[in-house]
């Protein structure tokens, strides 16, 4: 498949390209440590939405270019994101909805599992590509910087939730209000990173891991990161509804068949995603 085929139009400084079943999304403008431009934040949503119901992508990676930055979140010498002249209230939430939070919507929503391969440091907006994902394999030298209150912001595209979600509450206020970073290692520690590895190791495990992945039933996981996302969110008897709904639609899937035929005859599952 070409990426005439691919879902959204080309943008410069993302690379798009699909290898076998996984979607290779790669943020391609090193000399401005990454960044992205609002051109790419369409682009990326489009990625994102429109590998759902598709069979022939299993796994989206998002990585980026070079080994220092992985992304230092939005452009802000783009004129599409500079205040326009006639500037009325209401237009910064805007552009904040239909960007930064879209994006982390459409990787939480995505139906694909989304794979953060981490080389650099990710600042801000950034960083969130990086939490929203379901797995993160990062480069040793890798950091997380939450540089909000820095610059006399408050967390913004998707921080807070992601962060409230991922660490307890007085760990996401030290980050925040001093505006600190975290190593790779640290991350791990904390349960941000799944896997840290020597640069030069980073494709290779990205290549494990999303070979794997684009093996498994794409229909379970779907219902799986949905069903996951939801009970953070809901409490016990709606977590529960959510689930029986989910099982009750997976439990007609080939897939399911293929698991159990598998099981019976002692074999590897050969899983279609259907």
């Amino acid at each position: 498949m070409g990426p005439a085929q691919l879902p959204g139009q080309e943008v410069d400084g993302l690379q798009r390209r699909l290898d076998g079943e996984v979607l290779w999304l790669t943020l391609d403008r090193p000399e401005t440590a990454n960044t992205f431009t609002h051109a790419m934040q369409r682009v990326l949503v489009d990625s994102f939405e429109g590998v759902n119901g598709r069979g022939d992508i299993r796994v989206v990676v998002i990585t980026a270019a070079g080994d220092r930055h992985f992304c230092a979140g939005p452009d802000l010498r783009d004129p599409a994101f500079a205040p326009r002249a006639d500037r009325v209230a209401g237009d910064a939430s805007r552009t904040l909805r239909e960007g930064s939070q879209r994006i982390v919507a459409a990787i939480l929503d995505c139906e694909k599992p989304v794979l953060c391969g981490l080389n650099g440091v990710a600042v801000g907006g950034g960083a969130n590509l990086a939490l929203a994902a379901d797995l993160v394999i990062a480069a040793d030298g890798s950091r997380l910087v939450e540089l909000f209150t820095r610059r006399g912001l408050i967390p913004d595209g998707g921080a807070a939730y992601l962060l409230a979600r991922h660490l307890p509450r007085n760990l996401v206020k030290e980050l925040v209000l001093f505006g600190n970073e975290l190593t790779a290692a640290e991350g791990l520690r904390l349960g941000l990173i799944n896997r840290v590895v020597p640069s030069a190791d980073l494709r290779a495990a990205l290549d494990e891991w999303s070979a794997r992945l684009a093996e498994g039933p794409s229909r379970a996981f779907a219902a799986s990161k949905a069903l996951l996302n939801g009970s953070i969110d809901a409490d016990r008897a709606t977590s529960f509804a959510i689930e029986a709904a989910l099982v009750e639609q997976i439990a007609a899937t080939a897939d399911v068949a293929e698991g159990v035929a598998a099981f019976v005859e002692k074999r590897p599952p050969r899983f279609q995603g259907r």
